[in-house]
């Protein structure tokens, strides 16, 4: 038996398998858990990050394919927004996966599995391609989302409610960096007049390092079960459909916003290939960087707060962008766009860090206590992060229809921007009201450690 502060030690089963884990345990913690809960984040950001470089793969293959491709402006939103789709889908069942296969198992199955859209473009990727053959093909880039899923819940259960919001918001941040790095992948090879095939070359050999990396390094949580009642419960919470309205409007509009940068400045603004590379992988950038900053600042300040005056930011920047589109303002429409970038990524962190306040909060006010508390808002947000992250990468299909629609009715994307910006204002108004009021609901809520204090309410998860 495994006593609070001694090292975890692994059943006979086989594989890296950890039986005790109690990370609200201080003493544990100081001893044993911290250092293995960082090691597992740190080859968990390396996997999920390929994954999103994979998932967004085709917002820079896009920018290769020039009219000798012959596909229109709007076949290649249609296609991101495809790509889209199918990441936002499958995040569901890979949340479901971390409990059946173990942490560590699932990381290495799911890296390995970025192999097959990755060799299958290297293969279509030529002028005379059909648009259905290069629609299918991206249909498999979008198992690379369902990454970030899988690897949220593991982390999620190997870090204590107190520290969440940085693990989460540095395991969500080093996987959106994918998004750029593979941007500017793309504008040095097109700088070097190379073809999209070096691109996928490149990529090849890092999806094995990730899959070896994590069966060498990572672990596998033996509590972590899958429960069909919790998935249930969380489904029936009006607060998982709440955050999964907010969460579209911070992620939804980062991975839309990532697959159409490059898109826009073509059509709307006659960039060249290169002249948009240039450009498209500093907002995705700076939005994925900025990531734990908006989790740390939600673990001082509460979640809801953060994430109210952030839509206030990106309703400004977009009321800018509209104005920029209509005035046919290149600089400012560019500058207003990344700072559209930052606000987005910002938010993603204070937002996901809201999840696991709020189903602890649910627990204090049912008159749970300590760990049994700490166990019944772990089981019901770790339920819940699959659903949110889901409908949440949703928005990105959303966008990405807006801006195909917006392009064929008016030649540009204003009336997109038109109707982000209603969005925010919702989502501005659904946190205020839902999350700030002086009326709302407030309980204490206290550490799963023997020292029971105070530590949120609603107004400051």
């Amino acid at each position: 038996m495994t006593g609070p502060g001694t090292a975890p030690v692994p059943p006979s089963k086989g594989g890296r398998w950890i039986r005790h884990w109690d990370p609200e345990n201080e003493t544990f913690w100081k001893e044993t858990g911290g250092k293995v809960a960082r090691r597992n984040l740190f080859f968990s950001v390396l996997s999920e990050h390929i994954g999103f470089s994979i998932w967004t793969l085709w917002s820079v293959l896009v920018l290769f394919m020039g009219p000798e491709y012959g596909l229109t402006p709007a076949d290649k939103f249609m296609l991101t927004s495809m790509v889209t789709l199918v990441g936002a889908v499958v995040r569901v069942p890979y949340t479901f996966a971390v409990a059946i296969f173990g942490g560590r198992n699932w990381t290495i199955i799911s890296a390995a599995l970025l192999l097959v859209p990755t060799v299958a473009a290297f293969t279509v990727m030529e002028p005379g391609t059909s648009f259905s053959t290069f629609l299918l093909v991206g249909l498999l880039a979008g198992v690379g989302g369902g990454n970030f899923a899988s690897s949220m819940t593991n982390i999620n259960a190997f870090f204590p409610l107190r520290k969440k919001g940085w693990a989460l918001g540095l395991n969500a941040g080093g996987g959106n960096i994918g998004v750029p790095v593979i941007q500017l992948a793309a504008l040095a090879i097109i700088g070097a007049g190379g073809g999209p095939r070096v691109l996928l070359g490149i990529y090849i050999p890092l999806i094995l390092v990730a899959a070896v990396m994590a069966a060498f390094f990572m672990d596998n949580l033996e509590n972590v079960k899958n429960d069909t009642g919790a998935a249930k419960d969380a489904a029936r919470d009006a607060h998982t459909w709440i955050m999964s309205v907010l969460y579209i409007g911070t992620f939804g509009s980062f991975i839309g916003y990532s697959f159409a940068f490059g898109q826009v400045l073509q059509n709307q603004f006659g960039r060249t290939p290169l002249e948009a590379a240039y450009v498209t992988f500093i907002g995705p950038l700076l939005g994925s960087l900025i990531r734990p900053l908006g989790g740390w600042l939600a673990d001082r300040h509460g979640g809801a707060k953060i994430s109210l005056w952030n839509y206030v930011g990106m309703g400004v920047a977009t009321a800018v962008l509209i104005g920029a589109s209509m005035e046919k303002s290149l600089a400012l429409f560019t500058v207003a766009f990344v700072v559209l970038f930052v606000l987005s990524g910002l938010g993603n962190g204070s937002t996901f860090k809201m999840i696991p306040g709020i189903f602890q909060n649910k627990a204090l006010a049912k008159g749970l206590q300590g760990e049994e508390a700490a166990a019944y808002g772990r089981r019901l947000s770790g339920a819940s992060m699959g659903l949110i992250g889901a409908v949440g990468a949703l928005g990105g299909v959303g966008i990405n229809l807006a801006f195909r629609q917006s392009f064929l009715s008016y030649g540009s994307g204003t009336g997109a921007f038109v109707a982000f910006l209603a969005f925010y204002a919702v989502c501005f108004v659904v946190t205020w009201a839902v999350y700030l009021r002086r009326t709302a609901p407030r309980v204490p809520v206290t550490t799963a450690t023997s020292e029971a204090k105070p530590q949120l309410s609603y107004a400051e998860v």
